[in-house]
């Protein structure tokens, strides 16, 4: 994963400023380093593989006694603690399945594409609700989110603007903003997205004398 520098955060700041002066829109971006933590995906697996474990005892008994003879040097005559064996087994399974994919590489690696675009696309939401939605007179604010651990981005429009722009225009531009990304350009991929967003505000909403800045022109780094 990687972070913008303070440069790119100055130039990322002048394409907003730069795209606005030719719309009475608004554009939000916004950079975050995650959407998520997805500890219930690590909990998940950890759990899954205990689960596991659990079944293959079952399958295998006497790999229990093999375990219990491992320990015991092989010297008891006793009957092997199979549940007592199977308990400490699957405990420590957890744990230690928990405490691997909970390290990042693993845990962004093994959580599924399908629940990261989720949970960005949710986070994208709650932010525009927060910070969008409810400071634009004209409802024609946009938001451009990138969420940088999951490398997905999304943006959200106002109610005015997604009235006169169709999802296919977002898509081009958010495919080219992370085709970008995945190049090492974050900044320059988010630049393109806000000059592109820009120019398809400035085309259905137009600079006008009546327009006055309703948003700060800066972006935002969470």
């Amino acid at each position: 994963m990687f972070a913008l520098s303070s440069a790119d955060s100055a130039r990322i700041t002048q394409a907003v400023t730069a795209a606005e002066a030719a719309t009475d829109g608004e554009i939000v971006p916004i950079v975050a380093a995650r959407s998520d933590s997805y500890g219930d995906v690590v909990l998940h697996w950890a759990l899954l593989g205990a689960l596991v474990a659990m079944a293959v005892a079952a399958a295998r008994p006497a790999l229990l006694d093999a375990i219990d003879a491992l320990f015991r040097g092989g010297w008891s005559i006793e009957a092997a603690p199979r549940l007592t064996i199977l308990l400490f087994l699957v405990v420590a399974l957890f744990l230690v399945l928990r405490f691997v994919i909970g390290l990042p590489a693993l845990r962004y690696a093994l959580t599924p594409g399908a629940t990261k675009a989720r949970r960005v696309r949710r986070r994208a939401v709650d932010l525009f609700r927060v910070g969008v939605q409810t400071h634009t007179a004209n409802r024609n604010g946009v938001l451009l989110y990138l969420s940088l651990a999951e490398r997905r981005a999304e943006i959200v429009a106002d109610a005015a603007v997604h009235a006169v722009v169709p999802n296919e225009r977002w898509g081009d531009i958010l495919s080219a903003l992370l085709e970008q990304v995945r190049a090492g350009r974050a900044a320059d991929g988010m630049i393109a997205a806000i000059e592109a967003v820009g120019e398809t505000l400035a085309t259905h909403f137009p600079h006008s004398a009546r327009d006055a800045p309703e948003l700060p022109d800066r972006l935002i780094q969470l």
